[in-house]
């Protein structure tokens, strides 16, 4: 790289003595570097007329070669600079599509605005996909429920913990109650999350105690569970911090209290770089809901 950065400056300054000046050598390191050059690419780049040099042809189709390797490198550098400073190094997140958007969010305005210029990519997807993109590398941090399967396949770094609720449209029956047991459910009409990965066991829980739940509206989407439940179509089982429709109501579920674990994962012995161990560093020391 030397050797090239010499031979750019005599190129502009068709002059040794100038071109060591620029590059802040002597005139004899410049040019036994641009003769070094010249021997291994097996032709002059310049031809010397005593004190006056020119490039020769080969010169000529060589130099947009050498000004792009120096760009290169330029570039190169840069790229290192900015990973060191923590800058322009993108963070593979992926979230859990039930975890609560809103607080998250929160969460991670607070963390760019203490480390400026880098960037943050999310993914959201259900427990199995990021599992399997967290093992193959195509992110590096999920934020999901804490569970057994999951302790023992990847490091978890516990950030908060939720409870279940139960939500319903604002003239809803439920609404003169302060708490829900299972039991004041039987019968309702009830808006099923498919995605949710507490679901089973809310399920079986009603099954042991008899309480008959029907299922007028299934989804996968938030979204749309939380649009049909204001729009009187029944109530649902929810994380209290993914309740984010205006309208809605909620009650604590009780007999059983049900709660959930949010947690940060990451691979067991994958080395973090910089910048995920500062996302990593910032989701333990912030002041988590709860």
């Amino acid at each position: 790289m030397f050797q090239i950065r010499y031979v750019l400056a005599a190129a502009k300054q068709l002059n040794f003595t100038r071109a060591a000046a620029e590059c802040n050598v002597s005139q004899p390191a410049l040019t036994k570097g641009i003769k070094a050059l010249e021997e291994e690419l097996g032709a002059p780049v310049f031809h010397r007329e005593g004190r006056r040099i020119l490039l020769s042809d080969f010169g000529k189709s060589m130099l947009p070669h050498l000004q792009h390797i120096a760009d290169e490198a330029a570039a190169t550098r840069v790229l290192a600079e900015n990973f060191r400073l923590l800058e322009k190094v993108p963070v593979r997140l992926g979230v859990l599509s039930t975890v609560g958007h809103v607080r998250l969010a929160r969460f991670l305005a607070t963390f760019e605005k203490r480390h400026t210029g880098m960037e943050l990519s999310v993914r959201e997807a259900g427990m199995d996909m990021l599992k399997d993109q967290l093992s193959e590398g195509e992110i590096d941090v999920a934020f999901l429920t804490q569970t057994e399967d999951l302790e023992q396949a990847f490091r978890l770094h516990p950030l908060y913990s939720e409870r279940y609720v139960v939500v319903f449209p604002p003239d809803h029956r439920l609404g003169r109650l302060n708490a829900v047991a299972l039991s004041d459910l039987s019968g309702e009409d009830y808006v099923d999350r498919l995605v949710c990965e507490m679901r089973e066991m809310v399920m079986s829980v009603c099954d042991a105690e008899g309480v008959e739940l029907y299922a007028r509206f299934r989804s996968e989407r938030e979204d749309w569970v939380q649009a049909m439940v204001l729009a009187g179509i029944g109530f649902a089982f929810m994380p209290e911090y993914s309740v984010t429709l205006p309208g809605l109501l909620q009650r604590p579920l009780v007999e059983p209290c049900v709660e959930r674990v949010i947690c940060a994962a990451t691979v067991p012995g994958r080395r973090h770089s910089p910048a995920v161990g500062a996302l990593m560093r910032a989701s333990q020391g912030y002041a988590w809901p709860g």
